[in-house]
């Protein structure tokens, strides 16, 4: 009796241990509307809750099963295309009111598209399954440029380069949200974002979650004992290209418009990028990097027309000085806090992040005036309230000087990082 009643408290503690994290999520989606009220933030937020669904769904294929794809858009795309000829048909049949459509609410149309990313991966993920590894990778890239193809040669299906137009505020509603507003739009995006988020959450801690580490991690052990590799990959490749139909389906309500563009290489090197600024060990990781490259991309263009490079040198910085991402910084952080030792190994962590805050702003700095050397003034200067001149000789030895001073900084302190970490 006395084990039982010892126990019991444990397991409630866990219980709410488990919980909280979807309990802070929740409070933080039903604020957030109330904090950032401005169209703008509305849009922005709307952006990044379809953007954190895609790098999710692309993280249980590299993250978690270790198949690195290039052609992940097409469920992507396919999905907001299922979406968007839903949202035609229930246009057509509200005005006839009658037929099957005429019921259907346009809040269901991110299940149409896990559906349809979901039937795609299923006719043709058995034989791309077979192969992992770069020859995956190739199979993949070729479908994604074929089928990005297919849309240019199929306008009747894909719309051509105008692509295709939908009305979201048709069909029965649901909640009372009419989807006209772009506050109206957060909260059917919230809601699909958090289902999807605790769906894919819970998916790794199936059985089948848990395989498809195993098969990441040493293939040839997990045949060994029984479990073949390609089924298992076939199942993680059906249920990554569900719930990329569903970000599909998200977006195809939220932009009212899909083009062949969404098919093809960018829109899944976009869910590449995300997935590895985030962190591809760690679940949180794709949803910080979805907020950050979504940040990035939306806040940069405005100051510099460099935007592209800084996310490009900013994916490279993570994947050469921290290979586990911005979440696996999160994670070492929380683990050091957890085992008593961040008192340790803070030092080092701060001497490294003034080395990279130098080394970043020279290296900006020097890119900026590039710009304003080769294309005039620049904005982006201005915004950090910076004065310098590209025709200055001194501009370019602050610039400089800045990098060399985080490079100093960062071996002089190499040895100190090491031994603290």
């Amino acid at each position: 009796m006395n084990d039982i009643t010892a126990v019991a408290p444990r397991q409630n503690r866990f219980s709410w241990r488990a919980l909280s994290p979807w309990l802070i999520s929740a409070a933080v989606l039903l604020i957030l509307p109330f904090v950032l009220d401005s169209g703008t933030a509305f849009t922005l937020m709307n952006v990044i809750a379809v953007n954190i669904v895609f790098a999710l769904s692309y993280n249980m294929l590299l993250g978690q099963g270790g198949m690195l794809s290039f052609g992940h858009a097409v469920f992507f795309g396919l999905g907001s295309y299922a979406a968007m000829h839903a949202m035609n048909a229930i246009d057509e049949a509200s005005y006839a009111g009658e037929g099957f459509w005429a019921h259907i609410p346009v809040v269901s149309m991110p299940l149409v598209g896990m559906i349809a990313g979901g039937l795609v991966a299923l006719v043709i993920g058995w034989p791309f399954c077979r192969r992992a590894g770069t020859a995956f990778a190739m199979i993949t890239l070729g479908l994604g440029e074929m089928v990005a193809a297919a849309g240019q040669m199929f306008p009747s299906v894909f719309g051509g380069e105008a692509g295709i137009y939908g009305n979201r505020m048709v069909g029965p509603q649901w909640f009372g949200l009419e989807l006209a507003q772009a506050a109206d739009v957060y909260w059917f995006m919230a809601f699909w974002t958090f289902l999807a988020v605790f769906a894919m959450w819970a998916f790794t801690r199936t059985p089948l979650g848990r395989m498809s580490n195993a098969v990441r991690d040493n293939a040839d052990r997990l045949q060994f004992i029984g479990y073949q590799p390609r089924n298992i990959r076939f199942m993680i490749f059906i249920a990554s290209g569900s719930f990329g139909g569903l970000a599909g389906g998200m977006a195809a309500v939220n932009y009212e418009i899909i083009t062949p563009e969404s098919l093809g290489l960018i829109p899944s090197g976009l869910a590449l990028l995300m997935a590895a600024v985030g962190g591809l060990g760690v679940f949180y990781g794709p949803i910080v990097g979805a907020i950050v490259v979504s940040l990035m991309n939306s806040m940069l263009s405005d100051y510099t027309e460099a935007s592209i490079l800084y996310v490009g040198l900013v994916f490279l910085a993570i994947v050469m000085f921290a290979p586990r991402g911005l979440g696996g910084g999160i994670e070492q952080v929380r683990v050091a806090a957890r085992e008593g030792t961040l008192g340790k190994r803070l030092p080092g962590w701060l001497t490294g992040a003034v080395a990279v805050v130098l080394i970043s702003l020279g290296l900006v700095l020097l890119i900026e005036l590039l710009f304003q050397w080769r294309h005039g003034d620049d904005e982006f200067a201005q915004f950090f309230g910076l004065n310098f001149v590209a025709a200055e000789v001194m501009s370019w030895v602050w610039a400089l000087l800045m990098f060399a001073a985080g490079v100093a900084v960062m071996r002089v302190t190499k040895k100190f990082r090491e031994d603290n970490a």
